[in-house]
This record gives structure tokens, sequence and C-alpha cells, in this order.
């Protein structure tokens, strides 16, 4: 990703900021119309979701926007392997991971 990426800012429940290009951003669905409505100059709160959760959200959303086409049977298997390995985490961060993921920010998986 080039450094002159525009950049977005999410603000989680617990008050951190994270900083992050618009296409890791625009990997949500709610974050993208958010965007395109001119809503996300003074950051994009997100009241439902810890810092904790949100660092593991876009670390997700990170590796997926960089991910090669999906076409392409090797990088579609590694993907597959970082995505097990991602979700070995403890069953309470798991479970907020899932509700974020699939209903608040409408990921595809």
């Amino acid at each position: 990703m080039s450094s002159s990426a525009k950049k977005i800012i999410l603000k989680s429940s617990d008050g951190e900021s994270f900083e992050v290009e618009e296409a890791v951003a625009l990997q949500s669905q709610t974050i993208k119309h958010m965007i395109e409505d001119d809503c996300a100059d003074n950051g994009i709160p997100l009241p439902n979701v810890t810092s904790k959760i949100l660092a593991k959200v876009i670390e997700y959303c990170r590796k997926h926007v960089d991910s090669p086409n999906p076409d392409e049977r090797v990088a579609d298997d590694d993907l597959k392997s970082w995505d097990a390995e991602f979700v070995k985490v403890d069953q309470a961060t798991l479970f907020d991971l899932i509700l974020v993921l699939y209903s608040f920010t409408d990921i595809p998986a």
C-alpha cells in the first residue's frame, strides 16, 4: 500500500483511535457507507467495539486487502491457513470478533 494513501481514523468504545488506510477501512460495508456519506472527517466512532477487538479486526482487514487475486489457488490456501491461525484465540475474544466481523461491519468472510 502506498504511504500516501488516504487515512481514516477509527475510534473504539474505550476511546482509542486507530489510523488505517482507506482501502483497509473500506473492507467494512458499514464504514464504507459512512465514508461515502462524508461522516468520516472527525473519525468514525465504533461504540460497540473495544480497542482489543478493533486491533484484531484491522489486522484481519489488512491481511485480506493485501491478499492476491482470490482466483489463485495457492494464495487462497495461504489465506485460509492464515484465517485458521487468526481465530485461535480465547472463546470470549472469538465471540467478540464474530459479532464485529459478521454483524456490525458486514466484512465478507
